[in-house]
């Protein structure tokens, strides 16, 4: 077990470092993330014997329910809202002709049996959120004309009617259902989807807003709870999970519920390590050696997809809402294929249902061609037809973005010695760019203006600017023992290093603000700001 232990270790510790690599030149993260997987599968450098599909999709699907969930939870509906009908048609209708148009043409064209061609272009019919938004954010592109939210609300709510295409031509090919059935299902997919997520994301929203939580860190793990729950409920009864997550997503994402943005943030790094483990477990699942008999049709299909059927589908539903031709085009070449096209297609090769062409390879060597191709190119054509947008940040269309600039409260007593003490505040000098905001009197609160006087026992609060780059801050701990040589020694007198500054004590339960005069008391903890 240790092994494997370190096994899992090494591949999470490499993906970081990938990532890291991949956000500085621009590429997206899914593309080092297989190649990586292909490192270490069965055809790479470490030869891991894994050829296990039902495995793999059951895991996939998994780490899925947290992807589609954080693509709802993530966003900012106040900047997605003016673009939400655009991209709502783009993620179903869009999705619906670009699969019939890519079926359409591995049957007339490349000659694939017709059922199977539907399937193809059900599983490839998607577009990625990971991938788009690792290249905006990486680059800190954020494009005109809401087209960055646009993309957003359109890709992370597209897998949903792709997983309902797949599993209706599937369901299909196996010969076992008729067309009530199918029409049923397609009744079930939708209408429990929906339902059942608007009323897990209502219950829940009341929970989270009327619940205290009695330990820290038990809000995440009850939004966790929601997420699956999200996904597991719908599926029971014959509705899409992944919509039922995506709409829970992104009502409690942007409800006005307590700790929100440390919500996003986790939620930002479990959907990272989910990503991490599909993009490399499947690419440990594909065997490279199979690429060249299959690369043809893909290197195809690809073409097609992303000159033919991508752009047409793209003009035929945003040319009627008068887009600007420049939108038209970097939404037409936005739409990369991603991790859940591959779990689809996985989904496609554990089915019952017969299929002559290796459709996994198929898909898999498709998505490569889409990130290494669309997806370095994806600033340079923005940059070309003029669609990055400068005086803004795409950063807005995640909720854990905030534009008001933050402000640092400053707490100051003012004793029977102080300076300002029986002052009025017009007759105070403060430091430059902070504001005495509040005082607290009596264990009244008053907001002051000029004429307010100062008194003895107030207690202050001013506001300031705060240093925003801490990369300069190396914060150290040192505690005065009981044999400590600074033991009852004044703050003035303390000087082990001439780069070290004591900012803080910590006595007991209290924090004192060190002075001159302060003496060091046995079990202090001194906290200090060093240069080194």
């Amino acid at each position: 077990m240790a092994i494997y232990l370190l096994l899992a270790s090494i591949v999470i510790l490499t993906c970081v470092l990938f990532n890291k690599i991949s956000n500085k030149i621009g590429i997206p993260m899914l593309l080092a993330f297989i190649v990586l997987g292909m490192v270490f599968g069965s055809d790479g450098i470490f030869k891991i014997p894994f050829e296990n599909y039902a495995f793999a999709e059951q895991i996939c699907s998994i780490a899925l329910i947290f992807i589609m969930f954080y693509g709802g939870f993530g966003t900012s509906w106040s900047e997605a809202k003016p673009v939400a009908v655009k991209s709502i048609l783009l993620s179903t209708l869009g999705v619906i002709l670009t699969a019939g148009l890519t079926g359409l043409f591995c049957y007339f064209i490349l000659h694939i049996e017709f059922l199977e061609s539907l399937l193809i272009g059900s599983v490839i019919s998607s577009t990625d959120a990971a991938s788009v938004f690792s290249i905006l954010r990486s680059k800190k592109l954020n494009l005109k004309y809401n087209t960055a939210s646009m993309l957003e609300v359109e890709s992370g709510s597209n897998d949903p009617c792709s997983y309902m295409l797949t599993a209706i031509v599937l369901s299909i090919m196996t010969g076992k259902v008729s067309t009530s059935m199918v029409m049923y299902m397609i009744f079930a997919q939708l209408f429990y989807g929906i339902i059942i997520g608007f009323i897990i994301a209502i219950l829940s929203k009341l929970v989270l807003r009327r619940v205290n939580f009695s330990t820290a860190g038990f809000d995440m793990a009850f939004v966790i709870g929601i997420a699956i729950l999200s996904y597991a409920l719908p599926s029971i009864v014959g509705g899409n999970g992944y919509l039922s997550a995506y709409i829970v997503g992104i009502i409690l994402g942007n409800a006005d519920i307590k700790n929100k943005k440390s919500l996003v943030n986790f939620f930002d790094g479990i959907t990272g390590l989910m990503q991490m483990l599909i993009f490399f477990l499947l690419g440990l699942l594909a065997f490279p050696s199979q690429m060249p008999s299959i690369l043809p049709h893909s290197i195809a299909i690809a073409l097609f997809l992303t000159f033919i059927a991508r752009p047409a589908t793209i003009f035929a539903i945003l040319m009627p809402a008068k887009c600007k031709i420049s939108q038209l085009l970097l939404v037409s070449f936005a739409g990369l294929r991603g991790a859940a096209s591959i779990v689809f297609a996985i989904m496609a090769t554990v089915s019952e249902a017969y299929t002559k062409n290796d459709v996994f390879h198929i898909v898999f060597c498709i998505v490569l061609l889409s990130i290494t191709f669309q997806g370095t190119l994806i600033p340079l054509v923005a940059k070309k037809l003029k669609m990055i947008d400068n005086n803004s940040n795409v950063l807005k269309t995640f909720n854990d973005y905030t534009e008001e600039v933050d402000v640092q409260f400053i707490k100051l007593a003012i004793t029977k010695y102080h300076p300002w003490n029986d002052k009025t505040i017009h007759d105070i000098v403060l430091p430059p760019d902070t504001l005495l905001v509040m005082l607290i009197r009596n264990k009244e609160t008053i907001v002051p203006n000029g004429n307010t006087k100062l008194q003895e026992n107030d207690i202050a609060v001013l506001s300031a600017k705060p240093f925003q780059d801490d990369s300069y801050i190396q914060l150290v701990e040192q505690k005065i023992t009981s044999n400590s040589k600074w033991r009852e020694k004044k703050i003035s007198e303390f000087s082990p290093n001439s780069n070290e500054l004591v900012i803080m004590i910590k006595r007991n339960d209290k924090i004192i603000i060190p002075r001159g005069d302060t003496v060091l008391k046995e079990n202090d903890i001194l906290v200090m700001n060093s240069s080194m």
